[in-house]
């Protein structure tokens, strides 16, 4: 039950990883209005949570409920996956250093100023995440097919 549990969630946020970033992706639109804005952090802040959630769940599968650490660590499509979340991770922080640089326009009730520059870099680094976003899937069905097996 544990591990079907443990499965699910992974899925789930998963989904849910993808689903976020969609909708920041949509949010992201200038002109900016306050509501936006407060949303985009919000919706930031999820994103980072189930980012937490497919890590440890993902964690969870390879230490105690998938086919063992030796497969995983013995498998180059997986040390791809753990690489692309590793690197949407880092890319992450550029937008969500540019919603958290709003916090004070925002407690003073005032609309962030973002440039024309500034939004293109954050739209590109988004769409990049779900560019990587979509390819880890592939990877994990290739490796669940025995791709990957480093002899």
């Amino acid at each position: 039950m544990a591990h079907s549990l443990v499965v699910y969630l992974h899925y789930l946020s998963i989904f849910l990883l993808f689903a976020l970033l969609s909708i920041e992706h949509v949010q992201f639109k200038l002109p900016l209005d306050l509501r936006r804005a407060r949303n985009l952090i919000i919706t930031d802040l999820a994103y980072g949570v189930c980012a937490g959630v497919v890590l440890f769940t993902g964690l969870a599968r390879v230490l105690w409920y998938g086919k063992g650490l030796d497969y995983y660590l013995g498998n180059s499509l997986f040390h791809a996956k753990v690489g692309l979340f590793i690197v949407i991770g880092l890319i992450s922080v550029i937008p969500t250093f540019v919603f958290l640089n709003w916090r004070n326009s925002l407690q003073a009730g005032d609309v962030p100023s973002v440039s024309a520059r500034q939004a293109k870099l954050v739209t590109g680094v988004i769409r990049l995440e779900l560019l990587l976003l979509l390819i880890i899937p592939l990877l994990a069905v290739l490796m669940a097919r025995g791709h990957g097996v480093i002899d």
